[in-house]
C-alpha cells in the first residue's frame, strides 16, 4: 500500500479550499489553509465549523472528531513558507490559469523534493499548470466536487509529465480521505467537467428561449433522468463565474458546440453569479436555501 505524509497545505480559502481543507483535517492530516485573504480565512473557518456541527447534530460525528478536526487546521497568508515540510500541497485557486501559475511558481522552491503538487482544476490542462514547476513530475490534477463532504467522487488528472508514483500517492490521498477515485488522461473539461458544463450551458439555452421555467427544466432532469439536482440548481451550487470560465475555455479549444449562452454572460455581469451571492437563477435566503418560486422565467412564460 502506497503512503502518505501527514502534512497537507490547501492553496485558496474559497468554496472549494474550506471544504477539503476539512476532509484531510477530518482524516486526521495535519492541515494549513492559505489564502492572501485573512478575511476569507476568517469566513472559511466559519464554513468548515457549520460541516462540524452539522455532522455532530445528524449524529455523524463526535464531539471529540469535531474538535480533532479543529485542531488538526490552521490558516496563514504567507505562501511559501507554508509549503515548508509539506508532503501533499493542493492548490484550488480560480479557474484563471495565470494565478495558478504564479502560484505553483511561488510554492515549487519551497517545497520539499518529496512533495507533490495537486492541481484541483476542473478544466484548464495539468500539463500546462505543471509547466511551472522544476520537476512536473509531481503534479497531477485532483479534482475534488462540491460540496467536499458530501461528493464521494475525486478525479485524478495524469499529466504528460506526471510520474506513476505521483499518481499513486495521489490515489492514496484520495482514498485516505474516503473518496472513489478515478484516473482520466489530460484533456479539456476532463470527464465531468465537460458534460458538466454542456448540459448547464444547454439549459441556459433552453431557459433563455423561453422552452420551459427554470423549475421545470431542473425537475425534468431530476424526475427524468434521476439526477439529484437539475443543470441549474447545480450552476446556482457552482457559481455561473465559473461555470463561465470553464464554458469559455472549452470554447476556446473545443469549439462552439461550448459557447456560453449569453444569459449567463448578462447573470455574471450582473452579480446574479449563484447561491454564494444570494441570486443566480434562483434566489436564495441568508442560510443558503432556494426560496420557492423565485427561479427565472423564460422568454414569454
Amino acid at each position: 500500500m502506497t503512503e502518505v505524509g501527514n502534512k497537507v497545505v490547501v492553496v485558496g480559502a474559497g468554496l472549494m479550499g474550506h471544504g477539503i481543507a476539512h476532509a484531510f483535517a477530518s482524516a486526521g492530516h495535519r492541515v494549513t489553509l492559505v489564502d492572501i485573504d485573512a478575511a476569507a480565512l476568517e469566513k472559511a473557518k466559519g464554513k468548515i465549523d457549520e460541516i462540524i456541527a452539522g455532522g455532530i447534530k445528524l449524529g455523524k460525528v463526535t464531539l471529540e472528531a469535531g474538535e480533532a478536526t479543529r485542531a488538526a487546521l490552521s490558516t496563514s497568508t504567507a505562501l511559501a513558507a507554508s509549503a515548508e515540510g509539506a508532503d501533499l500541497l493542493i492548490e484550488t485557486a480560480t479557474e484563471l490559469l495565470p494565478v495558478k501559475l504564479d502560484i505553483l511558481r511561488e510554492v515549487d522552491p519551497a517545497l520539499p523534493a518529496h512533495a507533490i503538487i495537486g492541481t484541483n482544476t476542473s478544466a484548464l490542462s495539468v500539463t500546462e499548470i505543471a509547466g511551472a514547476c522544476a520537476d512536473p513530475a509531481r503534479v497531477v490534477g485532483m479534482h475534488f466536487f462540491n460540496p467536499v463532504h458530501k461528493m464521494k467522487l475525486l478525479e485524478l488528472v495524469v499529466g504528460l509529465a506526471t510520474s506513476p508514483e505521483t499518481l499513486a500517492r495521489a490515489r492514496a490521498y484520495g482514498e485516505a480521505v474516503g473518496k472513489a477515485v478515478i484516473a482520466v488522461n489530460d484533456s479539456p473539461g476532463l470527464t465531468t467537467s465537460r458534460m458538466s458544463a454542456m448540459l448547464g450551458n444547454e439549459a441556459m439555452w433552453m431557459l433563455s428561449e423561453g422552452v420551459a421555467s427554470a423549475e421545470d427544466i431542473d425537475t425534468a432532469l431530476r424526475l427524468g433522468f434521476n439526477h439529484p439536482m437539475g443543470p441549474l440548481e447545480l450552476g446556482d451550487l457552482t457559481g455561473w463565474d465559473t461555470r463561465l470560465k470553464v464554458l469559455q475555455y472549452l470554447h476556446g479549444v473545443l469549439g462552439d458546440k461550448f459557447r456560453p449562452c449569453p444569459l449567463i454572460l448578462k447573470m455574471v455581469k450582473a452579480g446574479r453569479i449563484g447561491r454564494k451571492a444570494g441570486a443566480g437563477v434562483y434566489r436564495y435566503d441568508e442560510e443558503g436555501r432556494k426560496i420557492a418560486g423565485s427561479g427565472l422565467k423564460g422568454s414569454y412564460l
